[in-house]
């Protein structure tokens, strides 16, 4: 599987997240949207817990 973070870009995000400065970051597997995420941090936290998921399941 792929998993996958990407930044929302501000054609995305509403008027008032524009305005504000919010950020927005995707988190994808296998092309659908699984998360959403404030932090990029965080949503690198989760793109690992998918994938460590993903190599146990492979076994």
């Amino acid at each position: 599987m792929t998993v996958k973070v990407t930044e929302r870009d501000e054609a995305h995000l509403s008027h008032e997240s524009v305005a504000h400065g919010i950020q927005i970051w995707d988190v994808y597997q296998q092309d659908q949207l699984v998360g959403m995420f404030h932090q990029e941090s965080d949503a690198y936290r989760y793109k690992a817990e998918l994938e460590e998921l993903e190599s146990q399941s492979s076994h």
